[in-house]
């Protein structure tokens, strides 16, 4: 197998990482615990290596330590603590890169606690994607809802590129984590996927989905015990943060007005508040408090 470092970010998930660690065997994996205080520190044993950064760093910052601290390395999969490709999933990825050579991460097909196929790919948010959203086009037009990856439209089966894929595993190309620069160290919680998707489209790489390579996800393992119902919240609001940040404050607010008015047209009052936050500069992700360790 090609020079491969797994990079795995944990937080309170001491049963999932001893999973996590015995589906990456024969990896050169690296752990990263963003201080853990249920004895995850204590299950990562050699070959596989325990860094304890003393501060919580985050999801993207820990990763970007690793990358740095691995050195030689070719691929890097980024892993949460709570996934574990199943026996072949990760040669599935490396074929699917041979074949695809633009290709600068390789998501796989994300497998829920209920054997279900979790929804992992995602559009970007654009002014044009609200506008014909908000109107309803994927119900007039279901292969445009396919196109745009979105849930309920998007063929789980067909092998293929998106726009950008979760964080929860993903397999990146060195060439491609260098000229995108790895994960942008702003994005402290949420929306760290996105952003590296964006600045991989804007280097000249693709995301690659690829559903024979299967891994399974506990889902919010970690953040939800320490977000519970605001999640979500925290998610829109660092999506609005990405996008100011990447394409200028007059599209966010373009896709915030536009997403919000759809929004309330169509009676969904809570979307609307998230949304309607968008309008706003307190609307950025850094509205909302750190915990004392996330991810």
């Amino acid at each position: 197998m090609e020079r491969l470092t797994a990079a795995v970010v944990s937080y309170n998930t001491r049963d999932l990482l001893v999973r996590c660690l015995a589906a990456l065997d024969g990896v050169d994996a690296w752990v990263v615990d963003n201080g853990s205080a249920d004895g995850s520190p204590e299950v990562v044993r050699p070959p596989a290596r325990l860094v304890q950064a003393g501060e919580n760093l985050g999801f993207g910052r820990a990763i970007n330590l690793v990358a740095q601290l691995a050195g030689d390395w070719e691929w890097l999969a980024v892993a949460n603590a709570d996934t574990a490709p199943e026996p072949g999933a990760i040669q599935a990825l490396l074929d699917a890169a041979e074949r695809d050579p633009g290709a600068g991460a390789l998501a796989p097909r994300l497998i829920l606690p209920d054997e279900s196929t979790q929804h992992s790919v995602h559009p970007f948010w654009t002014p044009r994607f609200a506008w014909d959203f908000t109107r309803g086009r994927h119900r007039r037009d279901p292969s445009w809802g396919d196109a745009q990856c979105l849930e309920g439209f998007w063929d789980a089966e067909r092998e293929r590129r998106v726009p950008w894929a979760l964080g929860a595993f993903l397999l990146v190309r060195r060439a491609a984590w260098e000229a995108a620069g790895g994960f942008d160290p702003a994005q402290w919680l949420y929306a760290e996927d996105v952003d590296l998707g964006w600045r991989l489209r804007a280097a000249g790489w693709a995301t690659r989905y690829v559903p024979s390579a299967r891994v399974a996800h506990a889902e919010s393992a970690s953040i939800g015990a320490v977000w519970g119902d605001a999640r979500t919240e925290r998610w829109m609001a660092a999506s609005y943060d990405q996008l100011r940040r990447r394409e200028g404050r007059r599209r966010s607010l373009t896709v915030a007005a536009i997403m919000t008015v759809g929004a309330v047209r169509d009676g969904q009052r809570e979307w609307a508040r998230l949304h309607a936050r968008g309008l706003s500069d307190r609307a950025i992700g850094r509205h909302l408090p750190r915990p004392p360790a996330a991810r």
